[in-house]
Protein backbone atom coordinates (compact mmCIF):
# COMPACT_ATOMS: atom_id res chain seq x y z
CA UNK A 1 0.00 0.00 0.00
CA UNK A 2 2.62 1.91 0.16
CA UNK A 3 4.01 4.74 2.85
CA UNK A 4 2.00 7.43 3.77
CA UNK A 5 2.69 11.14 2.48
CA UNK A 6 4.23 13.27 4.43
CA UNK A 7 4.02 17.19 4.70
CA UNK A 8 6.16 18.05 2.10
CA UNK A 9 5.45 16.22 -0.82
CA UNK A 10 6.05 19.05 -3.43
CA UNK A 11 3.69 17.70 -6.22
CA UNK A 12 0.95 17.06 -3.43
CA UNK A 13 -1.16 20.81 -3.00
CA UNK A 14 -3.05 19.12 0.18
CA UNK A 15 -0.52 16.91 2.81
CA UNK A 16 -1.42 14.32 4.34
CA UNK A 17 -2.31 14.76 8.47
CA UNK A 18 -2.26 10.98 9.70
CA UNK A 19 -1.13 8.25 7.27
CA UNK A 20 -3.66 7.09 4.25
CA UNK A 21 -7.07 7.00 5.03
CA UNK A 22 -8.71 3.50 6.15
CA UNK A 23 -4.91 2.58 6.58
CA UNK A 24 -5.49 -0.99 6.54
CA UNK A 25 -7.80 -1.36 3.61
CA UNK A 26 -6.46 1.75 1.46
CA UNK A 27 -4.93 0.49 -2.20
CA UNK A 28 -5.19 -2.98 -1.12
CA UNK A 29 -7.70 -4.25 -4.51
CA UNK A 30 -6.27 -4.52 -7.39
CA UNK A 31 -7.73 -3.06 -10.41
CA UNK A 32 -7.09 -4.17 -14.25
CA UNK A 33 -5.49 -1.71 -16.51
CA UNK A 34 -6.11 -1.95 -20.25
CA UNK A 35 -8.97 -4.49 -20.35
CA UNK A 36 -13.12 -4.26 -21.29
CA UNK A 37 -15.24 -2.41 -19.45
CA UNK A 38 -17.17 -4.69 -17.73
CA UNK A 39 -14.23 -6.53 -16.59
CA UNK A 40 -12.73 -2.99 -15.46
CA UNK A 41 -16.42 -2.09 -14.24
CA UNK A 42 -16.75 -5.22 -11.73
CA UNK A 43 -13.53 -4.33 -10.24
CA UNK A 44 -14.27 -1.03 -9.10
CA UNK A 45 -17.39 -1.91 -7.89
CA UNK A 46 -18.25 -1.97 -4.14
CA UNK A 47 -17.81 1.20 -2.84
CA UNK A 48 -20.59 2.79 -4.45
CA UNK A 49 -22.56 -0.32 -2.59
CA UNK A 50 -21.06 0.66 0.94
CA UNK A 51 -22.37 3.73 0.45
CA UNK A 52 -25.82 3.21 -1.38
CA UNK A 53 -27.05 1.37 1.90
CA UNK A 54 -26.96 5.35 3.26
CA UNK A 55 -29.53 6.12 1.25
CA UNK A 56 -31.79 3.16 2.08
CA UNK A 57 -31.07 2.93 5.91
CA UNK A 58 -34.28 2.32 8.32
CA UNK A 59 -34.66 6.47 8.65
CA UNK A 60 -35.94 6.68 5.00
CA UNK A 61 -37.93 3.47 5.42
CA UNK A 62 -41.52 5.72 7.70
CA UNK A 63 -40.98 9.10 5.49
CA UNK A 64 -41.06 7.57 2.31
CA UNK A 65 -44.32 4.87 3.52
CA UNK A 66 -45.80 7.84 4.96
CA UNK A 67 -45.59 9.94 2.42
CA UNK A 68 -47.62 7.57 -0.19
CA UNK A 69 -50.06 7.22 2.26
CA UNK A 70 -50.96 11.07 2.86
CA UNK A 71 -50.28 12.14 -0.72
CA UNK A 72 -50.16 9.38 -3.13
CA UNK A 73 -47.06 9.62 -5.59
CA UNK A 74 -46.36 13.30 -5.31
CA UNK A 75 -43.48 13.01 -3.67
CA UNK A 76 -41.95 10.87 -6.20
CA UNK A 77 -39.87 13.40 -7.70
CA UNK A 78 -38.99 14.40 -4.56
CA UNK A 79 -37.41 10.97 -4.51
CA UNK A 80 -35.63 11.01 -7.77
CA UNK A 81 -34.37 14.57 -7.16
CA UNK A 82 -33.03 13.69 -4.02
CA UNK A 83 -31.13 10.72 -5.87
CA UNK A 84 -29.89 12.46 -8.57
CA UNK A 85 -28.29 15.19 -5.93
CA UNK A 86 -27.36 11.99 -4.43
CA UNK A 87 -25.10 11.09 -7.42
CA UNK A 88 -23.78 14.38 -8.15
CA UNK A 89 -21.80 14.80 -4.35
CA UNK A 90 -21.21 11.21 -4.20
CA UNK A 91 -19.42 11.83 -7.48
CA UNK A 92 -17.31 15.03 -6.01
CA UNK A 93 -16.51 13.20 -3.01
CA UNK A 94 -15.04 9.69 -4.36
CA UNK A 95 -12.94 12.04 -6.91
CA UNK A 96 -11.84 14.37 -3.73
CA UNK A 97 -10.60 10.70 -2.43
CA UNK A 98 -8.84 9.40 -5.58
CA UNK A 99 -6.94 12.73 -6.91
CA UNK A 100 -5.85 13.99 -3.57
CA UNK A 101 -5.35 11.12 -1.63
CA UNK A 102 -7.34 12.28 1.31
CA UNK A 103 -10.68 11.50 2.59
CA UNK A 104 -12.84 14.44 3.59
CA UNK A 105 -11.77 15.08 6.92
CA UNK A 106 -8.60 14.89 6.19
CA UNK A 107 -8.80 17.49 3.27
CA UNK A 108 -10.63 19.93 5.59
CA UNK A 109 -8.83 19.11 8.95
CA UNK A 110 -5.36 20.00 6.98
CA UNK A 111 -6.38 23.36 5.72
CA UNK A 112 -8.29 24.55 8.84
CA UNK A 113 -7.30 25.81 12.28
CA UNK A 114 -7.01 22.80 15.51
CA UNK A 115 -9.92 24.51 17.29
CA UNK A 116 -12.17 24.29 14.48
CA UNK A 117 -11.27 21.02 13.57
CA UNK A 118 -12.04 19.68 16.78
CA UNK A 119 -15.28 21.54 16.57
CA UNK A 120 -15.96 19.76 13.12
CA UNK A 121 -14.88 16.76 14.32
CA UNK A 122 -18.18 16.80 17.37
CA UNK A 123 -20.05 18.03 14.92
CA UNK A 124 -19.78 14.99 12.60
CA UNK A 125 -19.52 12.45 15.48
CA UNK A 126 -22.96 13.74 16.98
CA UNK A 127 -24.12 13.45 13.05
CA UNK A 128 -22.89 9.96 12.81
CA UNK A 129 -24.75 9.02 16.20
CA UNK A 130 -27.59 10.31 15.12
CA UNK A 131 -27.76 8.05 11.98
CA UNK A 132 -26.40 5.07 14.08
CA UNK A 133 -28.34 5.04 16.94
CA UNK A 134 -31.86 4.90 13.65
CA UNK A 135 -29.79 1.72 12.52
CA UNK A 136 -29.34 -0.03 15.07
CA UNK A 137 -32.75 0.29 16.49
CA UNK A 138 -33.83 -0.65 13.08
CA UNK A 139 -31.67 -3.65 13.06
CA UNK A 140 -32.56 -4.19 16.52
CA UNK A 141 -36.50 -4.64 16.04
CA UNK A 142 -36.06 -6.76 13.24
CA UNK A 143 -34.70 -9.09 15.37
CA UNK A 144 -37.63 -8.74 18.01
CA UNK A 145 -40.17 -9.28 14.82
CA UNK A 146 -38.33 -12.32 13.72
CA UNK A 147 -37.08 -13.98 16.65
CA UNK A 148 -38.32 -12.37 19.45
CA UNK A 149 -35.21 -11.21 21.16
CA UNK A 150 -36.19 -8.74 23.87
CA UNK A 151 -35.57 -5.42 22.38
CA UNK A 152 -32.67 -4.43 24.95
CA UNK A 153 -30.72 -7.99 23.92
CA UNK A 154 -31.22 -7.24 20.01
CA UNK A 155 -28.98 -4.03 20.68
CA UNK A 156 -26.42 -5.30 22.29
CA UNK A 157 -26.34 -8.42 19.45
CA UNK A 158 -26.44 -5.60 16.80
CA UNK A 159 -23.25 -4.21 18.29
CA UNK A 160 -21.34 -7.84 18.44
CA UNK A 161 -22.32 -8.89 14.71
CA UNK A 162 -21.01 -5.41 13.61
CA UNK A 163 -17.57 -6.14 14.41
CA UNK A 164 -17.46 -9.89 13.99
CA UNK A 165 -18.50 -8.66 10.00
CA UNK A 166 -16.19 -6.14 10.07
CA UNK A 167 -13.81 -8.91 11.03
CA UNK A 168 -13.76 -10.02 7.27
CA UNK A 169 -11.30 -6.94 6.44
CA UNK A 170 -9.02 -8.88 7.64
CA UNK A 171 -9.17 -11.65 4.49
CA UNK A 172 -10.08 -9.07 1.94
CA UNK A 173 -12.12 -5.51 1.63
CA UNK A 174 -14.20 -7.23 -1.15
CA UNK A 175 -15.91 -9.78 1.43
CA UNK A 176 -17.40 -6.90 2.92
CA UNK A 177 -18.55 -5.00 -0.45
CA UNK A 178 -19.76 -8.33 -1.87
CA UNK A 179 -21.99 -8.59 1.53
CA UNK A 180 -23.53 -5.65 1.53
CA UNK A 181 -24.36 -6.07 -2.14
CA UNK A 182 -26.74 -9.18 -1.41
CA UNK A 183 -28.09 -7.34 1.26
CA UNK A 184 -29.04 -4.83 -0.74
CA UNK A 185 -30.36 -7.55 -3.17
CA UNK A 186 -32.35 -8.58 -0.56
CA UNK A 187 -34.19 -5.28 0.26
CA UNK A 188 -34.89 -5.12 -3.54
CA UNK A 189 -36.27 -8.24 -4.03
CA UNK A 190 -38.39 -8.09 -0.88
CA UNK A 191 -40.35 -4.97 -2.20
CA UNK A 192 -40.31 -6.08 -5.49
CA UNK A 193 -42.44 -8.59 -4.35
CA UNK A 194 -45.08 -6.78 -2.30
CA UNK A 195 -45.17 -4.28 -5.04
CA UNK A 196 -46.34 -7.09 -7.82
CA UNK A 197 -48.73 -8.21 -5.80
CA UNK A 198 -50.47 -4.85 -4.81
CA UNK A 199 -50.31 -3.86 -8.90
CA UNK A 200 -50.08 -0.26 -8.75
CA UNK A 201 -50.96 2.54 -11.07
CA UNK A 202 -48.14 2.48 -12.96
CA UNK A 203 -48.88 5.44 -14.86
CA UNK A 204 -49.43 7.56 -11.59
CA UNK A 205 -46.31 6.41 -10.52
CA UNK A 206 -44.60 8.31 -13.51
CA UNK A 207 -46.57 11.00 -13.44
CA UNK A 208 -45.49 11.62 -9.85
CA UNK A 209 -41.72 11.73 -11.01
CA UNK A 210 -42.64 14.86 -12.79
CA UNK A 211 -42.64 17.80 -10.11
CA UNK A 212 -45.49 20.18 -9.68
CA UNK A 213 -46.52 23.45 -7.61
CA UNK A 214 -48.12 21.09 -5.03
CA UNK A 215 -44.93 19.19 -4.01
CA UNK A 216 -43.18 21.39 -1.91
CA UNK A 217 -46.75 22.94 -0.76
CA UNK A 218 -48.11 23.18 2.72
CA UNK A 219 -51.75 22.44 2.37
CA UNK A 220 -53.52 20.15 2.58
CA UNK A 221 -52.52 18.76 6.07
CA UNK A 222 -52.84 14.98 6.13
CA UNK A 223 -51.83 13.37 9.50
CA UNK A 224 -50.55 16.27 10.48
CA UNK A 225 -48.05 16.27 7.38
CA UNK A 226 -47.93 18.50 4.62
CA UNK A 227 -46.67 17.72 0.97
CA UNK A 228 -43.86 20.29 2.18
CA UNK A 229 -42.94 18.75 5.58
CA UNK A 230 -43.10 15.65 3.60
CA UNK A 231 -40.69 16.38 1.38
CA UNK A 232 -38.31 17.93 4.11
CA UNK A 233 -38.78 14.54 5.61
CA UNK A 234 -37.67 12.43 2.73
CA UNK A 235 -34.69 14.93 1.83
CA UNK A 236 -33.63 14.75 5.34
CA UNK A 237 -33.32 11.08 5.56
CA UNK A 238 -31.78 10.40 2.08
CA UNK A 239 -28.67 12.95 1.86
CA UNK A 240 -26.39 12.53 4.77
CA UNK A 241 -23.32 13.62 5.78
CA UNK A 242 -21.56 10.56 6.70
CA UNK A 243 -21.87 9.52 3.38
CA UNK A 244 -19.40 11.77 1.38
CA UNK A 245 -17.06 10.96 4.34
CA UNK A 246 -17.07 7.24 3.45
CA UNK A 247 -16.67 7.61 -0.20
CA UNK A 248 -14.33 9.62 -0.38
CA UNK A 249 -12.34 7.12 1.69
CA UNK A 250 -13.37 3.88 0.08
CA UNK A 251 -12.78 5.37 -3.29
CA UNK A 252 -9.35 4.99 -2.40
CA UNK A 253 -9.14 1.28 -1.87
CA UNK A 254 -8.14 0.67 -5.45
CA UNK A 255 -4.85 0.28 -6.22
CA UNK A 256 -4.16 3.11 -8.44
CA UNK A 257 -0.53 4.04 -10.10
CA UNK A 258 -1.00 7.96 -9.32
CA UNK A 259 1.76 9.18 -11.00
CA UNK A 260 0.19 8.10 -14.02
CA UNK A 261 -2.75 11.00 -14.91
CA UNK A 262 -4.54 8.85 -17.01
CA UNK A 263 -5.26 6.11 -14.78
CA UNK A 264 -6.27 8.14 -12.47
CA UNK A 265 -8.80 9.51 -14.59
CA UNK A 266 -9.48 5.95 -15.08
CA UNK A 267 -10.14 5.45 -11.88
CA UNK A 268 -12.56 8.54 -10.87
CA UNK A 269 -14.63 7.46 -14.39
CA UNK A 270 -14.98 4.08 -13.10
CA UNK A 271 -15.64 4.83 -9.66
CA UNK A 272 -18.69 7.34 -10.85
CA UNK A 273 -20.02 4.18 -13.12
CA UNK A 274 -19.88 2.62 -10.06
CA UNK A 275 -21.69 5.23 -7.33
CA UNK A 276 -24.06 5.92 -10.12
CA UNK A 277 -25.33 2.49 -10.25
CA UNK A 278 -25.58 1.77 -6.59
CA UNK A 279 -27.57 5.06 -6.11
CA UNK A 280 -29.76 3.82 -8.71
CA UNK A 281 -30.65 0.84 -7.01
CA UNK A 282 -31.28 3.21 -3.77
CA UNK A 283 -33.68 5.20 -5.75
CA UNK A 284 -35.63 2.43 -6.52
CA UNK A 285 -35.81 0.94 -3.21
CA UNK A 286 -36.76 4.51 -1.52
CA UNK A 287 -39.34 4.29 -4.84
CA UNK A 288 -40.97 1.14 -4.06
CA UNK A 289 -41.22 2.41 -0.08
CA UNK A 290 -43.41 5.32 -1.40
CA UNK A 291 -45.06 2.83 -3.62
CA UNK A 292 -45.86 0.61 -0.91
CA UNK A 293 -47.70 2.82 1.11
CA UNK A 294 -49.93 4.15 -1.57
CA UNK A 295 -50.73 0.55 -3.24
CA UNK A 296 -50.06 -2.07 -0.71
CA UNK A 297 -52.18 -0.36 2.89
CA UNK A 298 -55.46 1.37 1.48
CA UNK A 299 -55.40 4.84 1.69
CA UNK A 300 -55.43 6.31 5.51
CA UNK A 301 -55.30 3.16 7.09
CA UNK A 302 -51.71 3.03 8.77
CA UNK A 303 -51.71 5.23 11.82
CA UNK A 304 -48.94 3.99 13.14
CA UNK A 305 -45.75 4.46 10.96
CA UNK A 306 -43.21 3.12 13.26
CA UNK A 307 -41.49 -0.16 12.11
CA UNK A 308 -43.71 -1.70 14.97
CA UNK A 309 -46.87 -0.65 12.93
CA UNK A 310 -45.72 -1.25 9.74
CA UNK A 311 -45.05 -4.92 10.84
CA UNK A 312 -48.29 -4.96 12.11
CA UNK A 313 -50.27 -3.62 9.42
CA UNK A 314 -48.59 -5.93 6.72
CA UNK A 315 -50.34 -8.83 8.67
CA UNK A 316 -53.51 -7.54 9.23
CA UNK A 317 -56.41 -7.94 6.43
CA UNK A 318 -58.28 -4.89 7.01
CA UNK A 319 -55.44 -2.63 5.85
CA UNK A 320 -54.44 -4.22 3.01
CA UNK A 321 -55.46 -3.14 -0.64
CA UNK A 322 -56.69 -6.23 -2.56
CA UNK A 323 -57.29 -9.59 -2.47
CA UNK A 324 -54.63 -11.32 -3.04
CA UNK A 325 -51.97 -8.79 -0.50
CA UNK A 326 -54.73 -10.33 2.52
CA UNK A 327 -54.15 -13.99 1.22
CA UNK A 328 -50.46 -13.88 1.55
CA UNK A 329 -50.25 -11.39 4.68
CA UNK A 330 -52.47 -14.18 6.27
CA UNK A 331 -49.62 -16.64 6.18
CA UNK A 332 -47.61 -14.13 7.66
CA UNK A 333 -44.75 -13.99 4.46
CA UNK A 334 -45.64 -9.87 3.77
CA UNK A 335 -44.61 -9.08 7.49
CA UNK A 336 -41.62 -11.15 7.87
CA UNK A 337 -40.03 -9.95 4.66
CA UNK A 338 -40.73 -7.31 5.67
CA UNK A 339 -38.63 -7.44 8.99
CA UNK A 340 -36.15 -9.10 6.95
CA UNK A 341 -35.59 -6.69 5.13
CA UNK A 342 -35.36 -4.07 7.61
CA UNK A 343 -32.27 -6.13 9.55
CA UNK A 344 -30.86 -6.35 6.42
CA UNK A 345 -30.59 -2.72 5.96
CA UNK A 346 -30.08 -2.10 9.48
CA UNK A 347 -26.66 -4.00 9.32
CA UNK A 348 -25.64 -2.68 5.91
CA UNK A 349 -25.86 0.74 7.35
CA UNK A 350 -24.08 0.15 10.69
CA UNK A 351 -21.48 -1.72 8.76
CA UNK A 352 -20.76 1.91 7.12
CA UNK A 353 -21.60 3.67 10.05
CA UNK A 354 -18.57 2.09 11.84
CA UNK A 355 -16.40 2.87 8.81
CA UNK A 356 -17.35 6.02 8.72
CA UNK A 357 -16.20 6.85 12.82
CA UNK A 358 -12.90 5.83 11.77
CA UNK A 359 -12.56 8.15 9.08
CA UNK A 360 -14.13 11.19 10.74
CA UNK A 361 -11.94 10.12 13.93
CA UNK A 362 -8.42 9.87 12.29
CA UNK A 363 -9.13 12.94 9.63
CA UNK A 364 -10.19 15.52 12.04
CA UNK A 365 -8.44 14.73 15.44
CA UNK A 366 -5.26 13.02 14.10
CA UNK A 367 -6.46 10.08 17.27
CA UNK A 368 -5.34 6.40 16.29
CA UNK A 369 -6.58 3.51 17.87
CA UNK A 370 -6.05 -0.20 17.56
CA UNK A 371 -8.88 -0.79 15.20
CA UNK A 372 -11.13 -3.16 16.91
CA UNK A 373 -10.90 -0.49 19.93
CA UNK A 374 -11.96 2.29 17.83
CA UNK A 375 -14.71 0.13 16.14
CA UNK A 376 -15.92 -0.93 19.70
CA UNK A 377 -16.07 2.45 20.80
CA UNK A 378 -17.57 4.08 18.34
CA UNK A 379 -20.53 1.41 18.45
CA UNK A 380 -20.64 1.49 22.08
CA UNK A 381 -21.20 5.41 22.42
CA UNK A 382 -24.01 5.14 19.41
CA UNK A 383 -26.15 2.46 21.83
CA UNK A 384 -25.97 4.17 24.86
CA UNK A 385 -28.81 6.47 24.11
CA UNK A 386 -30.61 3.21 22.79
CA UNK A 387 -29.92 1.05 26.00
CA UNK A 388 -31.01 4.19 28.29
CA UNK A 389 -34.54 4.09 25.98
CA UNK A 390 -34.98 0.56 26.27
CA UNK A 391 -34.54 0.54 29.91
CA UNK A 392 -36.70 3.56 30.86
CA UNK A 393 -39.62 2.56 28.83
CA UNK A 394 -39.50 -1.11 29.17
CA UNK A 395 -41.33 -1.19 32.12
CA UNK A 396 -44.04 0.96 31.55
CA UNK A 397 -45.03 -1.03 28.97
CA UNK A 398 -45.08 -2.16 25.53
CA UNK A 399 -46.57 0.15 23.63
CA UNK A 400 -44.69 3.45 25.59
CA UNK A 401 -41.43 1.36 25.04
CA UNK A 402 -42.53 1.03 21.01
CA UNK A 403 -43.79 4.81 20.85
CA UNK A 404 -40.18 5.72 22.78
CA UNK A 405 -37.42 3.80 20.40
CA UNK A 406 -39.98 5.39 17.42
CA UNK A 407 -39.39 9.18 18.99
CA UNK A 408 -35.91 8.71 19.74
CA UNK A 409 -34.83 7.81 15.70
CA UNK A 410 -36.82 10.15 14.42
CA UNK A 411 -35.51 12.84 17.16
CA UNK A 412 -31.72 11.99 16.79
CA UNK A 413 -32.03 12.59 12.81
CA UNK A 414 -31.92 16.68 14.05
CA UNK A 415 -28.53 16.38 14.06
CA UNK A 416 -28.13 15.63 10.21
CA UNK A 417 -29.34 18.97 9.82
CA UNK A 418 -26.61 20.93 11.44
CA UNK A 419 -23.67 18.76 9.95
CA UNK A 420 -24.82 18.47 6.05
CA UNK A 421 -23.19 22.10 5.10
CA UNK A 422 -20.07 21.48 6.77
CA UNK A 423 -19.52 18.48 4.26
CA UNK A 424 -21.06 19.17 1.17
CA UNK A 425 -19.82 23.07 1.23
CA UNK A 426 -16.04 22.01 1.92
CA UNK A 427 -16.11 19.49 -0.65
CA UNK A 428 -18.10 21.67 -3.66
CA UNK A 429 -15.09 24.04 -2.44
CA UNK A 430 -12.34 21.77 -3.05
CA UNK A 431 -13.36 20.10 -5.97
CA UNK A 432 -14.07 23.53 -7.34
CA UNK A 433 -10.79 24.52 -6.88
CA UNK A 434 -8.02 24.05 -9.54
CA UNK A 435 -5.16 24.29 -6.98
CA UNK A 436 -6.70 21.15 -5.27
CA UNK A 437 -7.74 19.11 -7.90
CA UNK A 438 -5.36 20.24 -10.68
CA UNK A 439 -6.79 22.00 -14.04
CA UNK A 440 -8.08 18.24 -15.41
CA UNK A 441 -10.00 17.17 -12.35
CA UNK A 442 -11.33 20.43 -11.15
CA UNK A 443 -15.43 20.63 -11.26
CA UNK A 444 -16.45 21.80 -14.90
CA UNK A 445 -19.16 24.56 -15.09
CA UNK A 446 -22.07 22.33 -15.17
CA UNK A 447 -21.08 20.82 -11.97
CA UNK A 448 -20.61 23.77 -10.52
CA UNK A 449 -23.49 25.51 -11.22
CA UNK A 450 -25.88 22.24 -10.20
CA UNK A 451 -23.04 21.52 -7.50
CA UNK A 452 -24.14 25.17 -5.56
CA UNK A 453 -27.63 25.04 -6.78
CA UNK A 454 -27.90 21.48 -4.72
CA UNK A 455 -26.06 22.58 -1.61
CA UNK A 456 -27.85 25.61 -1.27
CA UNK A 457 -31.28 24.67 -1.57
CA UNK A 458 -30.58 21.37 0.76
CA UNK A 459 -28.79 23.60 3.27
CA UNK A 460 -31.66 25.95 3.02
CA UNK A 461 -34.02 22.97 3.27
CA UNK A 462 -32.31 21.39 5.69
CA UNK A 463 -32.12 24.76 8.63
CA UNK A 464 -35.65 26.01 7.42
CA UNK A 465 -37.23 22.18 8.92
CA UNK A 466 -35.74 22.82 12.24
CA UNK A 467 -37.67 24.58 13.95
CA UNK A 468 -40.25 21.36 12.93
CA UNK A 469 -37.79 19.00 14.06
CA UNK A 470 -37.71 20.75 17.44
CA UNK A 471 -41.63 20.81 17.68
CA UNK A 472 -41.20 16.58 17.90
CA UNK A 473 -39.14 17.09 20.81
CA UNK A 474 -42.28 18.38 22.49
CA UNK A 475 -44.41 15.22 21.43
CA UNK A 476 -47.69 15.83 19.05
CA UNK A 477 -49.60 18.14 20.59
CA UNK A 478 -47.17 20.60 22.37
CA UNK A 479 -48.80 23.53 24.18
CA UNK A 480 -48.07 27.29 23.40
CA UNK A 481 -45.47 27.94 25.84
CA UNK A 482 -43.43 24.52 24.25
CA UNK A 483 -43.95 25.93 20.97
CA UNK A 484 -41.76 29.05 21.27
CA UNK A 485 -39.93 27.40 23.43
CA UNK A 486 -39.19 25.02 20.31
CA UNK A 487 -38.74 27.82 18.18
CA UNK A 488 -36.44 30.07 20.20
CA UNK A 489 -34.03 26.88 20.23
CA UNK A 490 -34.31 26.16 16.59
CA UNK A 491 -33.66 29.78 15.31
CA UNK A 492 -30.36 29.90 17.96
CA UNK A 493 -29.10 26.65 16.37
CA UNK A 494 -29.90 27.76 13.05
CA UNK A 495 -27.82 31.45 14.07
CA UNK A 496 -25.42 29.37 15.46
CA UNK A 497 -24.19 26.94 12.63
CA UNK A 498 -24.47 30.03 10.55
CA UNK A 499 -21.62 31.62 11.91
CA UNK A 500 -20.05 28.49 12.64
CA UNK A 501 -20.25 27.67 8.68
CA UNK A 502 -19.27 31.37 7.98
CA UNK A 503 -15.97 30.81 9.83
CA UNK A 504 -15.73 27.27 8.11
CA UNK A 505 -16.18 28.77 4.97
CA UNK A 506 -13.73 31.53 5.38
CA UNK A 507 -10.44 29.35 7.15
CA UNK A 508 -11.38 27.32 3.78
CA UNK A 509 -10.92 30.11 1.71
CA UNK A 510 -7.31 31.75 3.55
CA UNK A 511 -6.20 27.95 2.73
CA UNK A 512 -6.94 27.62 -0.50
CA UNK A 513 -5.25 31.28 -1.26
CA UNK A 514 -2.20 30.18 0.72
CA UNK A 515 -2.22 26.70 -1.58
CA UNK A 516 -1.90 28.60 -4.83
CA UNK A 517 0.59 31.50 -3.27
CA UNK A 518 2.72 28.34 -2.57
CA UNK A 519 1.86 26.90 -5.99
CA UNK A 520 3.42 30.25 -7.67
CA UNK A 521 6.49 30.66 -5.60
CA UNK A 522 7.40 26.82 -6.57
CA UNK A 523 7.28 27.69 -10.43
Amino acid sequence: MGEPHNNHEPHKLIAHTNGRSLEEINGSVKVPTGKGFWRTLFAYSGPGALVAVGYMDPGNWSTSITGGQNFQYLLMSVILMSSLVAMLLQYMAAKLGIVTQMDLAQAIRARTSKKLGIVLWILTELAIMATDIAEVIGAAIALYLLFGIPLLYAVLITVFDVLLLLLLTKIGFRKIEALVVCLIFVILFVFIYQIALSNPSWSAVFEGLIPTKDTFSDSPRIGGQTPLTGALGIIGATVMPHNLYLHSAVSQTRKIDHSDENHVAEAVRFSTWDSNIQLTMAFFVNALLLIMGVAVFKSGTVKDPSFFGLYEALSNPETLSNGLLVSVAKSGVLSTLFAVALLASGQNSTITGTLTGQVIMEGFIHMKLPTWLRRLVTRLISVIPVVICVLITSKKGTLEEHEALNNLMNNSQVFLAFALPFSMIPLLMMTNSEAEMGHRFKNNWLVKFFGWISVIALTYLNLTGLPGQMEAFFGDEPSDNELTLAHGIAYTLIIGVLLLLAWTIWDLYKGNKRIIEQSKKKI
